[in-house]
Parts: C-alpha cells; structure tokens; sequence
C-alpha cells in the first residue's frame, strides 16, 4: 500500500499524544465540510438505485452530462488502467510529476510502460496517454483551460488520451476542462471528487466524466452499486447546494491566503485553495518537530518537503502560527 496523507492513528502510536489532542493538516481536505441531511431509513434499508437524483444533480453541477458515479475518484485511478489493458493494449503512459502516487502505481500495475515527465510538453513527446493532476498534488502547480484542451487535441490526432484528475479544482473552475470531457473533446478523461472541496472523503463519492464506450466499459467493470444508497444521498444534497458552494469557496480562498503568509516565516510555499507545499531542506526536522507537538503534516521525504492542510478553526491557527515561530527561532 503507498503511504497517504491522514494517516492520524499511525502518528497517534508514534508520538503518543491522544487523539483529541491532534491537529491534523496532512490531507489537504476542507476543514469544514459540508453537513449532510438526516438519511432516511430507506437510505440504509434499500440498495442505491441509478436516476435517484444524483446524476441530474452532478449534470447540473459540472455542467456535464457525459459521467459515472463512483467510489469516489480512486475507483476510477485503478479501474482506467485495467480497461485500457483490456480494451485496447497496454501503452506508454506519461505522468506528470510529481503527482499523486497512485496514478502511476495503478498503470504500472496494470502492465502499461509507465515514465515520469516534468512537464506536459514533455509527456506529449513520449506517450499517447497522459496522466495529470490539475491542480497538482502535491505542489499546487495549476495548468490554463486552453493549454489542457490543446493537448487533448493534439493526442487526438494520433488516436490517444489525456486524462485530468481535477480532485482540488472546485475553488479554480476557471482552469476546469470537466465540461469538455467526453463532449467537444471524447479523449479527454477527468476524474471529479467531493473528498477535497466538499470535504466528504468519508462518503467516498466522485465522477468520471468520459465518452460513452470510457464509461461504459468502467461501469461493467466495476459492477452494480458502486456508490452506497447513503453517500448517494449526501452527495446529492452537496451537489445542490450552489449556497454552500459558493460560501466554501470564498472561505477557502481566504484562509489559503492566510496560511501563505504564515508559513512565510519558514519559506516560500506554493499550492491552491485546500493546501500549501513548502520546499524545506530541513523538511524531516521540521515534520518531527510540528509532530511532537500534535500538529501533522504531509511529509515528502524525496522531495524535502511539506504539505499543510488548512487549520479549522481561530484556536487551531494560533497553535500553528506559534508552532512556526517557535521553531524560526530554534
């Protein structure tokens, strides 16, 4: 298994500070998440059918009608590899790096030649499939609408794919390529999440927007009721809820901003909305250090450096902004 952010329990036994006490910012996900409905009992009594509002709902939302629901994005990050080995033949597919782990694992595992680019210009030299984070995780990096719809084009041309894991683009819709997916653009794959912006991680709900044969071929691989009766409701009410949306992201926006001129004290950070990276070559000492005093952080060993999440509330941002003034004049 590749090593995540949120792993609290696991820094519970290290450190040996209770749970409670924690201060959690390794996972990048809104730290004030959207509040579900009561479930009715029906929600738990009967399986989940298709058409129950949760389609019509995302179709509303991404303005893109060309998806499938899923067990949240993950489902999607194995299950493409498998159905391109399948269907097609196992390729040369390019990642741009860094990004998520597990997109290069999964294509890796399903027998595809797997190569790190630094760049996008770069991948289209190499490969028919690109695999993409936009925004980037982990580093923020943001890539332009028209630059994406460009490649998409371009590997159109010689028959291949680009494929867009937009799970931290909620608060930069500017730079979204979801409504294209499928539609004006049938090579082009993006993979949607509630984890991240609407801060359902927990209900494991996300969307593939994709041409009909994409889709398809997912959905019979995955088989029936990939998405629970419960997380369908909820995600139904959070797709809805265009209020909520629009508060969540202003609020993001600000807060973000906040964290970029705390960790000034310590560096320059990039990032978006939900997170901040902070190159640091004391990136180990520093992760230990924030640890031992309950506040955790993404750590990228390889890379030196740091991942930090947003604090929740006004007692949270002081311990982090006195954790880091402490340690800038350690």
């Amino acid at each position: 298994m590749l090593e995540h952010g949120g792993r609290l329990l696991e820094a519970i036994r290290r450190y040996g500070i209770p749970r409670e006490q924690w201060l959690d910012l390794s996972t990048g996900i809104n730290p004030h998440p959207y509040i579900p409905p009561e479930l009715p009992l029906s929600a738990w009594h009967r399986l989940p059918e298709p058409n129950d509002g949760l389609e019509a709902a995302a179709t509303t939302c991404y303005d893109n009608a060309a998806l499938l629901p899923l067990a949240g994005s993950q489902a999607a990050i194995q299950a493409l590899p498998r159905w391109f080995a399948e269907t097609l033949s196992t390729e040369n597919v390019a990642c741009v790096g860094p990004l998520y782990n597990e997109h290069p694992a999964a294509w890796q595992t399903a027998g595809h030649r797997v190569a790190i680019s630094a760049s996008l210009d770069e991948a289209l030299e190499i490969a028919r499939i690109i695999v993409l984070c936009n925004p980037n995780n982990p580093d923020g990096r943001l890539l332009d609408r028209a630059t994406l719809l460009d490649a998409a084009a371009r590997l159109a041309t010689r028959g291949g794919f680009l494929i867009v894991d937009e799970a931290f683009i909620d608060p930069h819709m500017h730079c979204s390529v979801t409504t294209a997916a499928g539609l004006s653009h049938p090579n082009l794959i993006v993979l949607r999440s509630l984890g991240k912006f609407f801060g359902l991680a927990g209900a494991r709900v996300g969307f593939l927007f994709a041409a009909d044969e994409i889709r398809l071929g997912l959905a019979e691989l995955l088989g029936p009721w990939a998405v629970s009766h419960p997380a369908r409701v909820v995600a139904t009410a959070a797709l809805n809820d265009r209020a909520w949306q629009a508060s969540a992201k202003t609020t993001l926006l600000e807060s973000t901003a906040r964290l970029e001129g705390m960790l000034a004290t310590v560096g320059v950070s990039s990032g978006v909305a939900l997170f901040r990276y902070l190159p640091c070559v004391h990136a180990v000492e520093l992760h230990k250090y924030l640890a031992v005093r309950g506040i955790l952080t993404r750590l990228f060993e390889n890379s030196a450096a740091l991942r930090f999440g947003l604090p929740g509330t006004e007692p949270e941002w002081n311990r982090l902004d006195t954790a880091l003034k402490e340690w800038k004049t350690t």
